[in-house]
């Protein structure tokens, strides 16, 4: 098993920065992939990025410019930093966690929420 907390989302100005952090603790896999989703109220949950071990790193079209994701594999953690935040921004930011070994498997954190005010 696998367990993702997700902390530093708050209220923040339009403009203001964020960073959130994912940390991740149990059986880990050495191959594996970082996601960050988030999902606004009434609306689905869309990609912002994800990092997978070898560095590999995929933005969301919506963010693209705007957010940096990084991972610390010392302390199974993964971060998303959050720039020139915008009203529609705000959301709930989920982690995830995706496995390759033993076998393909994924897990998701509780979430964090990012309010930006105008």
């Amino acid at each position: 098993q696998v367990q993702l907390v997700e902390s530093g989302g708050g209220l923040v100005q339009a403009g203001g920065s964020l960073r959130l952090s994912c940390a991740a603790s149990g059986s880990i896999a050495t191959l594996n992939t970082f996601g960050w989703y988030r999902q606004a109220p009434g609306k689905g949950r869309e990609l912002v990025a994800n990092i997978n071990s070898n560095g590999f790193i995929i933005y969301g079209d919506s963010v693209k410019g705007r957010v940096t994701i990084s991972r610390d594999n010392a302390k199974n953690t993964a971060f998303l930093q959050l720039n020139s935040l915008e009203p529609e921004d705000t959301a709930d930011y989920y982690c995830n966690l995706e496995q390759y070994e033993p076998r393909y498997r994924v897990y998701w954190g509780q979430g964090t929420q990012v309010t930006v005010s105008s």
